[in-house]
């Protein structure tokens, strides 16, 4: 009997393992973020949830500091299930127009 114990606990902490390396997305919904602060929506968002912040103004921007920018766009969009990772949000400096960035 204890070695049938030792093999169930073997398999799944190798399930465990499996599982943080490679992160299966969560049953959520994305919150509507548009227009909001990039910042505030990294800080409310669970800390373990990949996401990425792109420029969307296409000049490729890097994106060090999200409480300097605003969001435009998400993927996915607002209150659409979260399928995969990363989450990206499409983003512009604060001072900056989302209309402006996307016509370009």
């Amino acid at each position: 009997m204890p070695d049938v114990s030792a093999s169930t606990a073997t398999r799944s902490g190798a399930a465990e393992t499996r599982r943080s390396a490679k992160p299966e997305p969560v049953t959520a919904v994305m919150p509507d973020v548009i227009g909001g602060n990039a910042g505030r929506a990294f800080e409310q968002m669970s800390s373990e949830l990949d996401m990425v912040f792109k420029d969307a103004s296409g000049q490729g921007r890097a994106v060090d500091d999200p409480a300097a920018w605003k969001i435009c766009d998400s993927q996915p969009g607002p209150n659409q299930q979260i399928t995969e990772y990363p989450v990206v949000f499409d983003v512009v400096e604060v001072s900056e127009s989302c209309e402006d960035a996307t016509s370009r």
